[in-house]
């Protein structure tokens, strides 16, 4: 129960920091920063799409070599300094190659989330861990579009994506520092 209510805890942290920067959010960014047309915004979140499709791949490959939650965090983090960066970016151009980039990495901790918490319950836990730790996740990521708002409106445009790469970049310290003693029985050596 500790395990599951702590990754739970920092989840929902994780969550709540994506909320400032839904495809919501970004499309708005975009057209407002950059004038996107809506056909290239279409584009280009089918792009971020296959990526993000294919990273899943490349992080069950990364997760046999060094674990499940180095890889989670180990990918994580690069990809909240990027989007961070992507707040700052100048031109158009560096920033859709900014966003790509986070995107090929952002969502890497999904399959290895997955598979952490599953190995870390009982068989017969499994179901409700899962359960319990997903309605954490989206319960707090359904607050912080709403506030993302007065962010844009009070502070600026791209505050949304620093706030949120921030934030995220705490969480993955958190799991980090929480879980990277705490192996799954399938990497203990």
């Amino acid at each position: 129960k500790k395990i599951v209510i702590k990754l739970s805890s920092l989840f929902a942290l994780d969550s709540f920091a994506g909320g400032f920067v839904i495809q919501s959010i970004v499309s708005f960014w975009f057209f407002t920063k950059f004038g996107v047309d809506l056909t290239t915004l279409s584009m280009i979140f089918s792009i971020a799409g296959i990526l993000t499709a294919i990273s899943f791949f490349f992080a069950a490959k990364i997760a046999d070599r060094i674990g499940l939650i180095n890889t989670m965090v180990f990918t994580h983090i690069p990809s909240n300094i990027i989007l961070i960066l992507v707040a700052i970016a100048p031109t158009f151009p560096l920033a859709l190659s900014l966003y790509l980039a986070r995107m090929s990495l952002s969502q890497m901790d999904v399959p290895t989330r997955q598979a952490y918490i599953v190995t870390m319950v009982e068989e017969n836990e499994r179901t409700a861990a899962a359960g319990i730790t997903n309605t954490a996740r989206n319960t707090a990521q359904s607050i912080s579009p709403s506030i993302t708002g007065a962010i844009i409106q009070s502070l600026w445009l791209s505050a949304p994506f620093v706030i949120g790469g921030l934030l995220k970049i705490i969480y993955d310290l958190g799991i980090y520092a929480n879980f990277r003693k705490i192996k799954p029985i399938d990497e203990i050596k």
